[in-house]
C-alpha cells in the first residue's frame, strides 16, 4: 500500500486509493454469509454487510476489501488483517483485543467504543476517520498516520508508539499515561487535547506553537509555579 512521504504536514500524503487501484481488486470474490470462530478471507469482497454480535476470534483476512460494513458487537480476539481496504466502514462496540492490522488503508470509517487493547499496527494509515472512545491500551503501533482524522478520548495509555504521525488530526481528551513514544509527530495535529500523559511525551515532536499551549501542563507536571504577582 502507498506509504505516506515524510513526518510533516506540509509533505503530501498519498490520497486513499479507490477499490478498482488495489492490486488484487479484480480477484475479490463477493461474500455472503456470517463471519466463523477461525474463519480464513482471502480476496473477499465485503459489500455493505450488517455484522452484529458475529464471533469471528483467530479470523484472517488477507487481501480483502471492505466497503459500506457495519460492525456492530462482537467478538474478534486475535483476527489478523493483512493488506485490507475499508472504506465508510462502521465499528461499533466490539473485542478486538490482541489483533493485528499490517498494511492497512482504512478511510472515511468511524471506531466507536472499540476495544483494542494489546493490538497491533504496522503500516496502517487512517484518512478522515473518527475514532471515539477507543481502547488502544498497551498496543504497539508502528509507522501508522492518522491523517485528517479526529481521536476523542482514545486511549493510548501503556501503548508504544514508533513513527506514528497525526497530520491535519485533532486529538480530544486523549490519554497517554504511560505510553513509549519514538519518533511520534505530533506537529501536523490541528488540536492537541491531551487528558493525561503529558511525562510520557518524551521521543515526540511538537511544535513551538503547541509547547506554548502545553507549557502550563508541563510546568504542574515539574511542580512549577507560574505567578506574575
Amino acid at each position: 500500500m502507498p506509504k505516506p512521504r515524510g513526518q510533516h504536514r506540509e509533505h503530501a500524503y498519498p490520497e486513499p486509493r479507490e477499490l478498482a487501484a488495489l492490486p488484487y481488486a479484480r480477484y475479490l470474490e463477493p461474500f455472503s454469509g456470517r463471519l466463523t470462530q477461525s474463519g480464513d478471507y482471502d480476496t473477499v469482497l465485503f459489500d455493505g454487510q450488517e455484522f452484529e454480535e458475529e464471533d469471528a476470534r483467530d479470523a484472517r483476512f488477507m487481501e480483502s476489501a471492505f466497503t459500506s460494513v457495519t460492525f456492530t458487537g462482537g467478538r474478534y480476539r486475535r483476527a489478523r488483517f493483512s493488506d485490507v481496504w475499508l472504506n465508510t466502514v462502521r465499528w461499533v462496540g466490539g473485542d478486538l483485543t490482541e489483533t493485528s492490522l499490517a498494511d492497512a488503508e482504512i478511510i472515511a470509517s468511524v471506531l466507536a467504543g472499540t476495544a483494542m487493547p494489546d493490538c497491533r499496527m504496522r503500516g496502517v494509515v487512517f484518512h478522515r476517520c473518527k475514532l471515539d472512545s477507543v481502547n488502544l491500551r498497551v498496543a504497539a503501533l508502528r509507522e501508522v498516520s492518522f491523517v485528517d482524522c479526529t481521536l476523542r478520548d482514545v486511549d493510548f495509555a501503556g501503548a508504544t508508539l514508533n513513527g506514528v504521525t497525526f497530520p491535519g488530526s485533532s486529538l480530544e481528551r486523549v490519554r497517554f499515561d504511560k505510553a513509549r513514544m519514538t519518533e511520534v509527530d505530533l506537529r501536523g495535529a490541528t488540536a492537541l487535547g491531551i487528558a493525561d500523559g503529558y511525562d510520557a511525551m518524551r521521543g515526540a515532536t511538537i511544535s513551538g506553537l503547541q509547547l506554548m499551549e502545553l507549557a502550563p501542563a508541563f510546568a504542574h507536571l515539574l511542580g512549577v509555579t507560574v505567578s506574575d504577582d
